[in-house]
C-alpha cells in the first residue's frame, strides 16, 4: 500500500470524481483509476460502487477513506516536523473575507513566501459562513474571519480587530454629526447579512439594543455596501481606518453615534482535529501582519 494509492482514494472522495482527483494530483484519470484498482486488488474488495455514475464508496471503501485521511495527515505532520522551512513543499488553502483580501492579504502572502518559499498559497475569498463550511469540508486549511464561531471543532487564534464607524454620503443627515442610535435607525441602514461574520456580530448587537431593522438593505459584499453608501442610498458601518482617504476626499462622512459600535475581532481558525505545524505558523504570521488600516498593502 502506497501514499499515492491512498491519495487517489482520498481525492476521489473529497472532490467527487476520478477526473477531479486526477486534475488535483496532476496526473491522468486512468492513473488514478489504476491506483484505486491496485488497492482493491491488494485487499480483494471493491472500494467504490461502480454500478453508479457518481464515485460512491462501498462500506469497506468508507473504512479505507478514513484510514487514508488519517495516514495522509500523519505523513504531512511528519514532513512539516522534519523538513527545513526553505524546502517544505505544500499547497495551503487560506479562506479570507473580502475586507482581508482588500487590505493585508498580499502582505500575509509575502510573509509566508519569505518564510516558506516553496509553499504555494491558494486564497479563497468568500463570506464567513461559506468559509466555515469549506473548513469543515476540508476544502480550506485555515480561515481568517470575524471571531463569531463558537465551535469545539475549531482552534482559534486572535489576529486583530476592525474598528468600524457609521458612515454616509456627506449631507445625508443634514448638519447633525452626533446622533442617538434610534435617530440613526430612522434612516435606511445598509448592513451585511448573516452570511457575513461581521453581519452576524452587528445584527445581534443591533437587536440587543432594540433597533428595528425593517428599513434595512442587506448585502454580503463590503464593496457593494461602500458603493451604495457613497451613492447616498443609506447609512452603513464601514472600516474607519482603511476608508479614511475616502472620508478625506469628501466621498464619505463619519457620524458620531451613541452607543458606539463594538469592535469586530478577527481570528485565524483551523480544525482542531487537523493539527499542522505549518498552518499554526501561518496563523502566527497572520497575527504579525494583520492590519486593516490601509487598502491593498504589499509586503
Amino acid at each position: 500500500m502506497t501514499f499515492k494509492q491512498l491519495e487517489a482514494v482520498y481525492w476521489v472522495v473529497q472532490l467527487g470524481g476520478f477526473a477531479q482527483a486526477a486534475n488535483k494530483m496532476h496526473t491522468t484519470q486512468s492513473a488514478v483509476s489504476k491506483r484505486v484498482q491496485e488497492l482493491e486488488a491488494l485487499f480483494e474488495t471493491p472500494l467504490f460502487d461502480r454500478s453508479l455514475r457518481s464515485a460512491r464508496l462501498t462500506e469497506k471503501g468508507e473504512e479505507m477513506f478514513l484510514l487514508a485521511k488519517r495516514l495522509l495527515e500523519q505523513r504531512d505532520a511528519a514532513v512539516e516536523q522534519f523538513q527545513r522551512p526553505e524546502v517544505l513543499e505544500r499547497h495551503v488553502r487560506i479562506g479570507v473575507t473580502e475586507l482581508t483580501a482588500m487590505t493585508w492579504l498580499p502582505r500575509l502572502v509575502s510573509a509566508i513566501q519569505a518564510s516558506y518559499p516553496r509553499v504555494i498559497i491558494e486564497p479563497h475569498v468568500d463570506v464567513s459562513v461559506v468559509l466555515r463550511d469549506k473548513l469543515l469540508a476540508d476544502e480550506v486549511d485555515l480561515m481568517i474571519v470575524p471571531d463569531v464561531f463558537s465551535d469545539q471543532r475549531f482552534l482559534s487564534t486572535r489576529v486583530g480587530v476592525v474598528e468600524n464607524a457609521w458612515m454616509c454620503k456627506p449631507g445625508l443627515v443634514g448638519r447633525r454629526h452626533r446622533l442617538r442610535m434610534h435617530e440613526l435607525a430612522a434612516h435606511r441602514l445598509l448592513t451585511q447579512d448573516d452570511r457575513s461574520g461581521t453581519g452576524q456580530l452587528y445584527n445581534r448587537w443591533l437587536r440587543s439594543i432594540g433597533v428595528n431593522q425593517e428599513n434595512t438593505l442587506f448585502s454580503n459584499s463590503v464593496v457593494a455596501i461602500i458603493g451604495l453608501t457613497v451613492s447616498g442610498m443609506g447609512i452603513s458601518y464601514l472600516p474607519r481606518k482603511c476608508l479614511a482617504p475616502m472620508v478625506d476626499a469628501g466621498a464619505l462622512e463619519v457620524l458620531t453615534v451613541s452607543p458606539a459600535l463594538p469592535p469586530a475581532p478577527y481570528a485565524a481558525i483551523c480544525k482542531s482535529e487537523r493539527k499542522s505545524m505549518l498552518v499554526s505558523a501561518i496563523a502566527a504570521l497572520a497575527q504579525e501582519n494583520c492590519d486593516f488600516g490601509q487598502m491593498f498593502q504589499t509586503g
